[in-house]
């Protein structure tokens, strides 16, 4: 095995690990085998107490009041105009619920939950747990199962306690081996010995952007609401009682439209790549920003945009002089009315 290839510095994933070598070859082991990748630099947060369940349904976007044993989903903390401030994968298992998110996040959602505590039977608290990602067909074999411990992977959004702590959770994008940080390098190694490759998290963010799955801070941005970026159903119930920025999503969900839209883009490979958070223009206009930019096995050099919605798929585009275009089969479907916009177009139209 290679060396060690750090992330940048200046990038979201510095201290962890980018490639070992041969970044394309990872990316082809993740698509045709198993590869795992530490990405223990994520954050991860306990909450303990009885009322840690109704407490969080209370301050969250998610229906998580009656989460299961062993329920995996999304969820998010926004802010009062319904724009995103926080996303983390939420894991509930043996009376605790975890929470893991983005590593310059940790600290910040802490001593949100911290203040919003107020009488429930609540704790918060830094757990000293490790992410270790696995990506696949190869991950549902016998090797990788028996170095699991386990006769089968657990279902989509579903995850089983280990032995000797943490947990394994499965989502429709990855697995995730979620371990005592003491116990994470040699979990590691256990899985290379059992064939998988090591993978550095260039192969995650290519499938990643292969899937068209934002990321908090990369790409999205402070005035991001969940609808631009594919986070209604999957991280918001759109049927739950009331919370922090409910009104713009439902606003948003029944009469209106949201302004911008979460697409792949692919890049001009002769050029030099633009950074994430660059203006993406049409004509000499901008229409939108750049997010998370990397060079796929397939595809060569893509990236996630969030643009104005309704954009053509055929629309000519340049961010920092680089061309680039839609990925069409990423755009959203035409936007459908809903039963609040209907009711008033009836009453308008009854005016007449």
């Amino acid at each position: 095995m290679s060396a060690a290839v750090p992330a940048p510095d200046t990038g979201p994933d510095a201290g962890a690990v980018w490639h070992y070598g041969d970044p394309l070859g990872e990316q082809r082991a993740a698509a045709d085998a198993a590869v795992v990748i530490d990405r223990s630099h994520r954050a991860v947060i306990a909450l303990r107490g009885a009322d840690r369940r109704t407490w969080l349904h209370s301050l969250t976007s998610q229906h998580v009041s009656e989460l299961p044993d062993g329920a995996v989903t999304e969820n998010l903390s926004l802010d009062g105009q319904g724009r995103v401030e926080d996303h983390w994968i939420q894991t509930e298992l043996d009376g605790v619920t975890y929470l893991d998110t983005e590593p310059w996040r940790g600290e910040p959602l802490i001593a949100y939950l911290r203040k919003m505590v107020f009488w429930s039977d609540v704790t918060v608290e830094t757990a000293e747990l490790a992410v270790l990602t696995l990506l696949g067909p190869a991950v549902a074999e016998a090797g990788a199962l028996a170095a699991l411990g386990v006769a089968e992977l657990p279902e989509i959004d579903r995850a089983v306690a280990l032995p000797d702590g943490g947990f394994l959770r499965r989502t429709d994008l990855q697995v995730d081996l979620v371990v005592p940080r003491d116990q994470a390098e040699r979990w590691r190694q256990r899985l290379v010995d059992a064939g998988l490759r090591p993978a550095g998290v260039w192969t995650y963010e290519a499938h990643r952007v292969a899937a068209v799955r934002p990321r908090l801070g990369v790409d999205t941005d402070e005035r991001t609401i969940p609808h631009e970026v594919g986070w209604i159903g999957r991280a918001v119930h759109l049927d739950k009682g009331c919370y922090r920025g409910q009104e713009t999503v439902a606003r948003v969900h029944n009469l209106g439209k949201p302004p911008r839209m979460l697409v792949r883009l692919h890049l001009d490979g002769s050029a030099d790549r633009p950074g994430p958070g660059a203006q993406v223009l049409a004509g000499g206009r901008a229409v939108g920003r750049l997010g998370t930019v990397v060079d796929h096995v397939d595809e060569g050099p893509v990236a996630l945009a969030l643009l104005k919605r309704g954009l053509p798929a055929d629309t000519e585009l340049t961010v920092d002089g680089v061309p680039a275009s839609i990925d069409a089969d990423t755009l959203p479907p035409p936007d459908v009315a809903g039963a609040g916009r209907i009711a008033v177009e009836r009453l308008r139209g009854g005016a007449r």
